[in-house]
């Protein structure tokens, strides 16, 4: 079997015993990516050079009999929203295109820390707002299972280098389902923590009260080994929880006993594909073959979820973008370009009889700042930035951003009960398989109901597991998605291992992975 067809648990275990090198696991990875990256697009950028000498150093402190961290020599790609000090970071965004942060996010010292080969960083919706990966502002990633449909977002980069085999783990980020979505349409595993679990120092912000970092693999089994060393309290920032972290990688083999499942009422509706609905219920009739019991529940206020979210994340997507002005931040244009559209605006202003000083034309700043914005933010980001600033001015605070906390606090709530009476909540990741690119990128309203089963575990700050199920008809992924009560992500992954154990969806792969 081709190293690249294997996990990363089988890997790490070939390597610890001697069976295979760093440089060898690097070098089929790299060759991956260099014969199917020109077509999916996965990657951003990827430093062939760094990653082999770092594999290499790695196999000398392994022969010399050295201590090596948990993950010594398996290859990483990471979402390029994470700083990595010294490296490129765009966030998808031409904004970001010449920054090269001076620090390293902690979940990449941790990776670093733990000896793993960083391999690359993955493609993304524009600072993570998009459920495509369409909304980038250097490339389209396509669905390694078929090549002309998306595959998801915003970690689209980081699900495609999994199920594609370029990288046998990788990092992403879910602000409102942007690893469960990709993980579910790409036929891979992906978890969003509970919010605190991970740090989220030196992750470029979108909205700070959803964001979350989390791991993206083939199995259970790799994410559990990948959480644990991602997961961990981190003083330089403030939302990350005190709390010991398991042991997921040695607990998720553990089967649970009298597992009490919930089938969210709600989830089984309109628009939900007759496909996607077979195969879910085909799944959770394998957990009770497993001995697990399954209760019909409600979460009520769930309907609002998508709403609430985009008010709530826009609003906050206005305040951290702020930053990117052109002077302390981020793209700055040029002097000539500057001059060109101020003269240009002032002559528009008197052919319409307009005094210039009525939009602060004589004031190069505010022009170099509007300007400077205007060419670094994509149509995406900037949507989201004028719907959150019009939701946080003056007259409609209350109106919009205030109610829509409220109901998130409903939201919480329902989840809240609803764990009162079962263990994990069970249900479809997205409403259909994956769809064609270019089919919603015009159509802003269909896309954000893409994520119409993920927000709600951001809102409401639980964890949420995305795995396959089954396939669709055209021979699409389905995900399963699996829902559980703040820091019980150990719970998730033992679930999502029972059903790995007694099915083999996880199992199959793209086309493009070699056999």
């Amino acid at each position: 079997m081709s190293l690249a067809r294997q996990s990363a648990t089988e890997l790490l275990a070939l390597l610890n015993a001697g069976q295979t090198t760093s440089v060898a696991l690097t070098e089929t990875f790299l060759d991956q990516i260099k014969q199917h990256d020109p077509q999916v697009k996965a990657f951003l950028r990827v430093d062939q050079q760094a990653a082999l000498a770092r594999a290499a150093d790695i196999d000398q402190r392994r022969r010399a009999g050295k201590p090596l961290g948990r993950l010594a020599g398996l290859p990483v790609a990471i979402k390029d929203l994470l700083c990595t000090k010294g490296e490129i970071t765009t966030c998808g965004s031409k904004m970001l295109e010449h920054f090269a942060p001076p620090y390293d996010a902690t979940v990449i010292a941790k990776l670093k820390a733990a000896d793993a080969v960083l391999i690359g960083k993955t493609n993304m919706d524009e600072f993570a707002m998009g459920g495509s990966t369409e909304n980038s502002a250097y490339q389209k990633t396509a669905n390694p299972w078929d090549l002309e449909r998306t595959p998801g977002g915003s970690s689209g980069g980081a699900a495609a280098a999994i199920a594609a085999a370029m990288a046998p783990l990788s990092v992403g980020s879910d602000t409102g389902g942007s690893i469960r979505q990709p993980a579910g349409l790409c036929g891979i595993t992906g978890l969003k923590p509970t919010y605190g679990r991970v740090s989220r120092y030196g992750l470029v912000a979108f909205a700070s009260s959803l964001d979350q970092i989390g791991p993206l693999a083939q199995t259970a089994e790799d994410t559990a080994l990948l959480l644990e060393v991602l997961a961990g309290h981190d003083p330089l920032d403030s939302t990350s929880i005190d709390r010991p972290v398991p042991k997921y990688s040695e607990t998720v083999k553990q089967p649970l006993k009298g597992l009490r499942l919930g089938l969210v009422r709600e989830h089984f509706g309109p628009g939900l594909e007759a496909e996607v609905e077979q195969a879910v219920r085909s799944a959770v009739d394998v957990y009770r073959s497993l001995g697990a019991t399954v209760k019909d529940i409600s979460l009520p206020h769930g309907k609002y979820g998508v709403a609430t979210y985009y008010i709530i994340a826009p609003c906050e997507a206005s305040s951290n973008l702020a930053r990117y002005d052109g002077v302390h931040y981020g793209h700055r244009t040029d002097e000539k370009k500057l001059e060109s559209a101020i003269a240009q605006r002032r002559a528009t202003l008197q052919a319409a009889g307009r005094h210039a000083e009525s939009e602060a034309v004589d004031n190069p700043l505010v022009w170099m700042y509007r300007q400077s914005r205007a060419e670094g933010f994509g149509p995406e980001v900037k949507r989201r930035i004028m719907l959150g600033t019009y939701a946080l001015s003056a007259g409609y605070y209350d109106a919009y951003y205030l109610k829509a906390l409220k109901v998130r606090r409903l939201i919480r709530n329902d989840y809240d009960a609803a764990f009162a009476e079962v263990d994990l909540i069970v249900g479809p990741v997205t409403t259909a398989t994956a769809f064609k690119l270019g089919e919603k990128v015009n159509d802003p309203l269909s896309m954000y109901l893409v994520d119409l089963y993920t927000v709600s575990a951001n809102l409401a700050g639980v964890g949420g597991i995305a795995f396959p199920c089954g396939f669709g008809a055209g021979g699409l992924p389905i995900g399963l998605q699996l829902q559980a009560p703040p820091f019980e992500e150990e719970r998730l992954l033992r679930a999502a291992h029972m059903f790995q154990q007694a099915t083999d969806w996880h199992q199959r792969r793209a086309p493009m992975v070699p056999a």
